[in-house]
């Protein structure tokens, strides 16, 4: 049905025929394979809204939708209630009867079919389920699965949509399926015209440390304040109006987890109104700034503006005062965002808040780099939060556009990561220890500089260049995370940020993957399909096979091609190899459409000498070569012995063959050679004369394509004088034979080959490095020495002794992060 769908508005929008497809092109003969084929055959046909280019095409389009939003936090029932005005401006040809909205929270309903699809991985197959008083249990399930279960069981999750109506307060009708909602207009929405709804809704917020979501509340019980404190992290939690795009129409593919979030781009006015100790950030401009905050608070962030460290607005004695509040009554926080396609918030009375102003040019000169953390955050966050968020607009927009928002914020809670525009969510904190002090660890300290660059880069992708996220994850992720590597080299190389070729090759050859096309919610390994495999292709193409000069320009071309606009995969892969010019089908079917891998070969080499067709010269070349062979080993121990052979002994008893061998030439062989050398051309004549002078050395490598995965072959070459060579022999070399080839390479005379090398450093992401070796190499690798577990299972537990062990006080209660 969607293909149906896009091809029907395809053909509407564009006078342009359909090409055929490439199921109608038929290798029928032979085995050959066409690594090269133009992916054109593929790629979806160039229209005017998107043209041959990869540019948006001349009578491109998208729509706006603008919200204005009020809401309630209630923190004593963790609930959320708003009411939103909506304005849909319909930019598109085509006339809208309804309108169709994600209502994510759904997801979480006992009746959405995320939950009801939702699998279990526990069972032990090898157990007998009969078996109950085995040492085995037939299966298992996660104490973290369980309290998701039961926090589900506990509470009413998902929307409660309490009217839909127009500006006039006239009900309007609505179905709810699943996690959408299709609101019917009253009469149908022309191009080029706007229509106005209200809607007014709450839910329950959920517990994100029970449930595992992308946004929610933590508690935090230990603090000095009755009942607890909490982070609420505030995402998905409007009704928004899904996409309607001119390649799919309405993107209402259900929300199942995976697939994130395709929206369109508007103007919000949000006020949130929330207890009036609380600290609260969000999208886009706080509008109220001397209504909610103090003066001191508001001189600090004016002097954060210029500051060259980031300026404590709410210190961490501050906030840690806070904590204990007893302040009752609510503030209204009031923020504006322009051109974002969503809005998100966090809000708690536990924020530390450090800013600084990052001066970066261009037409948007100051961006104010902001974040919000609670004391457990500590000396981790104090160095590295804020200096993060700086760090990735410099890197990011060195390779895209200048940051176009008026801020960029890193809030901590309990969400590992996760993003919206100018706002990210990032988990990592310090270790809470018995002497009341706090460290943290180097993986720590890592993973929260590398989730801030990577989530605070979501606003580049897809936040401005706006991907559909639930159809091609690696759009947004893949594209990030090429970008996050960069910056995080440029951080400290030292560091393992797991973007390098190596990271990816127990994948690439795994039997447990999908194309990188496959749609989001169909991806088996999320991480490596999504995240790492694009990434590493793109490294490889800027590194490898285009170079820096060619890729930046046409990745740079790309996202300001693309910039507050809607992109697809075939955008990118035509503005790249238009903008570089440079053919690229061969690697972007390859990388994104299959699951080869890369697995390159050097099976052998041979080392050859020009024959000249000169008895006198040939002839003497294989007697030398032939009394170079070794001995035969029986000759050798009868010499050794002292036995003489029948030659010897009988010196007289030879004859013409004793004086000449089978090397030796006859004037018939010179005669023959005269007469051919004298019927060549001069030029040939020429030719042969200086390579007999030169007497060049030429070898044949022999390569084999084992991962089905054509690449540029890297080849390193060391010579018997201690000379090396690189060369890179392009991707082509495997137009016309993608499982084997040879390629003929001469060297000068003194410059004898002793050993090459297949992609020495690992740039290709080659899957088996012993096959790389010529002659083959001994791979290093380590053994370990252990000592041998004792046994485990109710057999050979000692009962009689492990009772005698005294029984320790189960309320014993462990300090967590």
């Amino acid at each position: 049905m969607r293909v149906y769908r896009q091809l029907l508005l395809l053909a509407l929008a564009s006078s342009v025929t359909f090409s055929s497809s490439a199921s109608e092109i038929v290798q029928s003969k032979g085995n050959f394979e066409d690594k090269f084929r133009q992916l054109e055959e593929s790629l979806p046909t160039p229209n005017d809204y998107r043209n041959a280019a990869g540019e948006p095409g001349k009578d491109y389009w998208q729509q706006q939708v603008d919200y204005q939003i009020k809401v309630t936090l209630d923190e004593q029932k963790r609930s959320i209630n708003g009411e939103q005005v909506i304005t849909y401006h319909n930019n598109s040809p085509y006339t809208l009867k309804y309108l169709w909205f994600q209502l994510e929270q759904n997801r979480f309903k006992s009746d959405s079919i995320a939950e009801r699809s939702a699998t279990f991985t526990g069972v032990d197959d090898s157990v007998n389920a009969t078996n109950t008083y085995g040492d085995n249990a037939f299966a298992k399930i996660d104490l973290h699965d369980l309290r998701r279960q039961q926090f589900l069981a506990d509470h009413q999750m998902g929307y409660n949509i309490q009217n839909v109506t127009d500006v006039n307060n006239k009900p309007l009708k609505y179905t709810i399926v699943g996690a959408q909602m299709r609101v019917d207009l009253p009469q149908p929405l022309k191009a080029n015209n706007t229509t106005k709804l209200k809607i007014n809704y709450a839910y329950n917020i959920l517990e994100e440390d029970a449930v595992g979501a992308r946004s929610g509340y933590e508690h935090f019980p230990d603090d000095k304040r009755e009942g607890g404190n909490d982070i609420f992290l505030l995402a998905q939690w409007f009704p928004r109006v899904a996409s309607y795009s001119d390649y799919e129409a309405w993107h209402n593919k259900e929300f199942l987890g995976s697939g994130e979030f395709t929206l369109e781009f508007g103007n919000y006015d949000v006020s949130m109104t929330v207890p009036s100790d609380h600290i609260v950030t969000a999208t886009g401009v706080l509008q109220n700034s001397k209504n909610v905050l103090s003066f001191q608070q508001l001189q600090r962030l004016d002097k954060a503006k210029t500051a060259d460290k980031p300026v404590f607005i709410v210190s961490e004695d501050e906030a840690l005062a806070n904590e204990s509040s007893t302040e009752k009554g609510t503030k209204t926080w009031h923020f504006k965002a322009e051109n974002v396609r969503d809005f998100a918030w966090a809000s708690s009375r536990k924020f530390i808040w450090d800013a600084q102003g990052y001066q970066q040019g261009g037409s948007n000169p100051q961006v104010m780099a902001m974040s919000f953390y609670p004391k457990e955050g500590g000396e981790l966050w104090q160095r590295y939060s804020t200096a993060s968020i700086i760090h990735t607009l410099k890197v990011y927009s060195r390779f895209t556009f200048d940051y176009p928002y008026p801020t960029a914020n890193s809030v901590n809670g309990p969400v590992g990561g996760m993003e919206y525009p100018m706002i990210s969510f990032n988990g990592p904190r310090t270790i809470w220890h018995d002497d009341e002090s706090r460290t943290y660890t180097l993986s720590e300290k890592q993973f929260l500089i590398g989730v801030v660059i990577h989530e605070v880069g979501h606003n580049y992708f897809p936040m401005i260049v706006n991907s559909d996220e639930r159809q091609w994850t690696w759009m947004d992720e893949g594209l990030n995370s090429f970008l996050d590597g960069i910056a995080t080299r440029e951080w400290d190389p030292n560091l393992s940020w797991g973007r390098e070729p190596s990271d990816v090759l127990e994948y690439m050859k795994s039997n447990v993957q999908v194309p990188v096309m496959t749609q989001s919610d169909s991806v088996l390994q999320l991480g490596p399909n999504a995240y790492i495999k694009p990434a590493v292709a793109l490294n490889i193409l800027r590194e490898v096979v285009l170079g820096r000069e060619l890729f930046d320009f046409a990745f740079q071309e790309y996202s300001r091609r693309w910039m507050n606009k809607r992109p697809t995969p075939s955008d990118f892969f035509r503005t790249m190899e238009e903008a570089s010019g440079v053919d690229l089908d061969w690697f972007f079917r390859g990388w994104f459409y299959t699951t080869d891998h890369v697995d390159i070969s050097l099976d052998r080499i041979y080392k050859l000498r020009l024959d000249t067709n000169n008895p006198d010269i040939d002839f003497e070349r294989r007697r030398q070569a032939y009394q170079e062979k070794p001995m035969p080993l029986s000759v050798e121990h009868n010499q050794q012995s002292g036995q003489k052979t029948w030659v010897e002994l009988n010196a007289d008893n030879t004859d013409y063959h004793d004086q000449h061998d089978q090397f030796s030439v006859t004037n018939k062989q010179r005669n023959k050679y005269n007469k051919k050398h004298a019927e060549l051309d001069p030029w040939e004549q020429q030719a042969l004369a200086r390579a007999l002078t030169e007497d060049k050395n030429y070898y044949v490598f022999n390569f084999s394509n084992l991962g089905g995965l054509v690449m540029p072959i890297l080849l390193d070459l060391t010579f018997e004088n201690g000379d090396t060579e690189s060369m890179m022999i392009p991707a082509e070399i495997w137009r016309r034979s993608p499982f084997e080839v040879n390629k003929l390479i001469v060297t000068d005379k003194d410059k004898i080959l002793v050993s090459a090398v297949v992609d020495r450093r690992g740039e290709t992401a080659d899957v088996d490095i012993e096959n790389n070796y010529y002659p083959r190499q001994i791979i290093p690798s380590r053994i370990e020495a252990f000592k041998e577990e004792e046994r485990k299972g109710n057999k050979y537990r000692d009962i009689m002794h492990d009772n005698k062990e005294a029984l320790k006080d189960p309320d014993i209660k462990v300090k967590k992060k």
